[in-house]
């Protein structure tokens, strides 16, 4: 009997879904990790503790992140979170093997050309923050509460799509679940899957 075909597309999602199982669920610890920033410094997410902190798996050379910041989104959440003393951390996991791996300062300059304005942007050149946590995609947002449990693991929002227009009529999961958990809420949804491109391990 010959066996069904299954399409790449079909593939590369059921590839995605099997990923997402892995990654850190709503209500677990938060790994802990150190890792340099562009310029150097440790950063400890034990730093943070009694904070709400948001991370952000960023690579510019995927479409789906451009599209964050090309429509001025990213950087619209992380600077409306900082107002609010949300530590945001942006971190790039892209192994210092792979072809598209920046160096601290080509992710710095990036960042910057951007208007960006992260707590501190992290390269994860080992890949092992992004393993720890199951980080499949780029985007890939975690929101973790002040006693450091992940509160949110999953999309940025619900249009799972590259194109800029579509972020100012998205449903924002990150801001959804930190106005919730800031105003004494539970947080409604607390898992999705993320879309994007890889993480480049």
């Amino acid at each position: 009997m010959q066996r069904p075909l299954i399409s790449p597309l079909l593939a590369a999602s059921m590839l995605l879904a099997a990923g997402t199982a892995l990654a850190v669920a709503s209500g677990a610890p938060a790994p802990a990790f150190t890792i340099a920033d562009t310029s150097g410094k440790a950063v400890q997410l034990g730093d943070y503790k009694g904070k709400y902190v948001v991370l952000e798996w960023v690579n510019p050379e995927c479409p789906f992140v451009r599209k964050h910041y090309s429509s001025g989104n990213m950087q619209a959440l992380q600077k409306e979170f900082a107002a609010r003393e949300v530590v945001w951390l942006a971190i790039n996991s892209t192994n210092a093997s792979h072809s598209e791996f920046k160096t601290p300062r080509q992710m710095s300059d990036w960042m910057k050309s951007q208007a960006a304005a992260p707590a501190a942007t992290l390269l994860d050149s080992t890949s092992d923050t992004g393993r720890a946590y199951g980080a499949r995609t780029t985007p890939h947002m975690f929101v973790i509460d002040p006693s450091g449990k992940v509160l949110y693991n999953g999309a940025i929002d619900d249009k799972r799509s590259a194109n800029p227009a579509d972020a100012k009529t998205a449903n924002n999961y990150v801001r959804a679940a930190l106005a919730e958990a800031m105003s004494g809420k539970p947080v409604s949804v607390g898992n999705t899957t993320p879309y994007g491109c890889s993480v480049k391990y």
